[in-house]
């Protein structure tokens, strides 16, 4: 049985060589050919997942949609832009005119004053005791006058002695007008119409002419010093508008220039010139500091675009045209830039087609949908 069975085992083996081979060959055929189809697959699939994503942004070949705008003539302010100060229209520190203590003090910090007012008294008892006794002397002299003048058409008395009198109440009126000016000059008063700043001395205080009593100042108008480049100081003259602006008020402020230096300063090639600004509620002080705008002419027929349509370039600027259904770039030379807007000089001409949208996506000869705005 042992022996029978073996060599029916035997006899079996050479059958089940004969079966797998085959079997295995099939397999590893069926493998290469899924292989092989999965590889032809692959470009396919991966091909349609391009195509799917190039559809959503519109294809290297589907157009691209943009806006666009028709270049029309425009007129353009051309201006350049400085830095100014504010200064009062008038100012001048209050000073004493003589020596003496304070005795009064006719204003309040802050107030605004007439052109004349009193503003301080310093003691002037002893100019005012002899002004009383020089208007007495005179009021002697000049009856005494009166009656020689009588005399001496009568021959009472001679003409040296009625001279003499008459003489006698010039020299008196002379010392009387003399000492009214001394006691003018202990009192302050406005030289001009404006507001009293801050108060520098108290009553009882004795002052000299060196002493700061308070500053006057008048704001309303204001002037407003700045500097143009000497290369606009023939542009700009006398009745020539100015816009400027300062910090802490939105509006933005307008004036007039009225004058300018006499020379250029040769450091800095610049001319100086000043302004005047109403400034009825006084929002303007001395002082402040500002930002100028001076204009310089109209350039009228101007080719105008967006600013956001310009795209800085290692060459300089460039604007992207439409042409024949295709963006191209075109290298331009700018002039007078406002908030929104830039003059372009070189490069472009009235009724080219400008793209306004999707600058950074556009490469020359790229297909281009148009969306026309204004």
């Amino acid at each position: 049985m042992s022996d029978a069975s073996a060599a029916s085992g035997s006899a079996k083996d050479p059958e089940n060589e004969s079966g797998w081979r085959p079997r295995t060959k099939r397999v590893i055929a069926l493998g290469v050919l899924a292989v092989a189809v999965v590889g032809l697959a692959l470009p396919k699939i991966s091909g349609s997942e391009s195509s799917g994503e190039d559809g959503d942004n519109g294809g290297d070949d589907a157009p691209l949609r943009v806006e666009a705008t028709t270049l029309r003539p425009g007129t353009v302010t051309e201006q350049t832009r400085t830095t100014g100060t504010l200064r009062a229209d008038e100012s001048v520190e209050l000073t004493a005119e003589s020596d003496g203590k304070i005795t009064a003090i006719r204003f309040a910090e802050g107030d605004r004053v007439e052109e004349g007012a009193l503003l301080v008294q310093i003691n002037d008892a002893e100019l005012r005791a002899e002004k009383q006794r020089l208007e007495h002397r005179l009021s002697l002299a000049t009856d005494r006058a009166e009656r020689q003048k009588r005399l001496l058409a009568e021959g009472g008395v001679s003409q040296e002695e009625y001279d003499a009198t008459v003489n006698k109440v010039e020299v008196l009126r002379s010392e009387l007008d003399l000492v009214e000016a001394r006691i003018e000059k202990t009192r302050v008063r406005a030289p001009f119409d404006g507001v009293v700043g801050l108060r520098e001395v108290s009553e009882g205080a004795y002052v000299s002419p060196q002493t700061t009593i308070a500053t006057l100042q008048r704001t309303d108008p204001i002037k407003l010093d700045f500097s143009v480049s000497e290369q606009y100081a023939a542009r700009v003259r006398a009745g020539q508008s100015v816009t400027f602006r300062v910090r802490g008020l939105e509006r933005r402020l307008t004036g007039t220039v009225y004058a300018s230096n006499t020379t250029v300063n040769a450091d800095t090639r610049t001319l100086q010139m000043r302004a005047r600004a109403p400034n009825p509620d006084g929002a303007l002080r001395p002082g402040m500091f500002a930002d100028v705008t001076v204009p310089l002419g109209e350039v009228t027929d101007a080719i105008i675009v967006p600013s956001f349509a310009v795209v800085p370039t290692l060459d300089g600027q460039r604007v992207f045209v439409a042409e024949n259904g295709a963006a191209q770039p075109r290298n331009v030379t700018l002039g007078v830039r406002t908030d929104s807007t830039v003059q372009v000089t070189d490069g472009l001409s009235l009724r080219d087609t400008v793209i306004t949208s999707g600058i950074q996506s556009l490469r020359a000869g790229l297909p281009i949908r148009l969306e026309m705005t204004e």
